[in-house]
C-alpha cells in the first residue's frame, strides 16, 4: 500500500502499443464511486474487501484526516492507527459500480453480529465521466499548494527569527553604549534615526488635525439648518 491511503499492484510491466490501448479501454470501462465518509478504523484494505464482493475493484484511495486531528485523537485516545475521513473506488466495470453506489447508499454497512462496523453507514455516490487520473491529478495539486504554504511559512518564520536576532545584537550595543557614559558620569540618550522620527511627527500631526476635527462643527450641519429654517 502507497503512503496518504492509496493501494493497488505495484508490480512494473513494459508498455507496448497493445497494453496502451487495452490500458485506455479498461479506462474507459472503469467507473469511480466516492464514499464520502469512512468508518473510524476502517483502512484501504478492508474498504477494498468489502467493495469487492460487488464487483472486481482496481484502485482505493482513502484521505487520511487532518494532521492536528490526528494528533489530537492520539494524544487523547487509545487508537493508533491512520483514520480516513473520504475516499475513493475504482470499479473495472461502470456498471458494476453504478449499481452498487445505488444499492449500498444509505445502507448499513452490516457483517457477522459483533463486528466493528456492522451498523455503520454507508454514504457513497456513483462518479459520472470521472476518472482516476482527475483524483490523481487532485491530490498532486493539494499537495503543491501544501509545500508552498509551507514554504510561506517557513519564510516568514525565518525573517522573523533574523529581525529578533538582529534586535538582540542592537540591544547589546545599546547596553554597552550606555555603560560607557555612565562610567564617564555622562547620561545616554538614545535618538531616534531620521525615519524614524519622521514618522513620529506624521503621526503628531494626524492626532493634531484629529483633535482639530472633533472640536469644529461640521459645516454641513449648519447648511442642514439653514435649509430646514427657510422651509418651515
Amino acid at each position: 500500500m502507497d503512503r496518504g491511503g492509496f493501494i493497488q499492484d505495484d508490480s512494473l510491466k513494459p508498455l507496448t502499443k497493445e497494453s496502451l490501448a487495452a490500458f485506455n479501454a479498461a479506462q474507459e470501462r472503469a467507473g469511480v464511486v466516492y464514499i464520502s465518509r469512512i468508518p473510524p478504523g476502517m483502512q484501504p484494505a478492508k474498504v477494498r474487501h468489502l467493495m469487492s464482493a460487488y464487483g472486481e475493484v482496481g484502485r482505493v484511495y482513502l484521505q487520511q484526516e487532518d494532521a492536528k486531528r490526528a494528533y489530537l485523537r492520539r494524544k487523547f485516545t487509545s487508537t493508533k492507527k491512520a483514520h480516513y475521513t473520504e475516499g475513493w473506488v475504482e470499479f473495472k466495470d461502470k456498471k458494476i459500480a453504478r449499481s452498487a453506489a445505488g444499492m449500498l447508499n444509505a445502507q448499513p454497512i452490516g457483517g457477522k453480529k459483533g463486528t466493528r462496523w456492522r451498523d455503520d453507514i454507508w454514504t457513497m455516490k456513483y462518479l459520472p465521466k470521472f476518472k482516476w487520473y482527475m483524483l490523481t491529478e487532485q491530490v498532486a495539486h493539494e499537495a503543491a499548494l501544501h509545500k508552498a504554504k509551507l514554504q510561506v511559512e517557513l519564510s516568514q518564520s525565518k525573517n522573523e527569527q533574523q529581525q529578533y536576532l538582529k534586535n538582540v545584537e542592537l540591544a547589546k550595543v545599546l547596553a554597552k553604549r550606555a555603560a560607557k557614559k555612565k562610567e564617564k558620569g555622562e547620561e545616554f540618550e538614545l535618538k531616534p534615526n531620521p525615519q524614524q522620527k519622521k514618522r513620529i511627527l506624521e503621526v503628531s500631526e494626524e492626532n493634531k488635525a484629529r483633535k482639530k476635527s472633533k472640536k469644529d462643527p461640521p459645516s454641513d450641519n449648519v447648511d442642514l439648518n439653514n435649509v430646514l429654517s427657510s422651509i418651515f
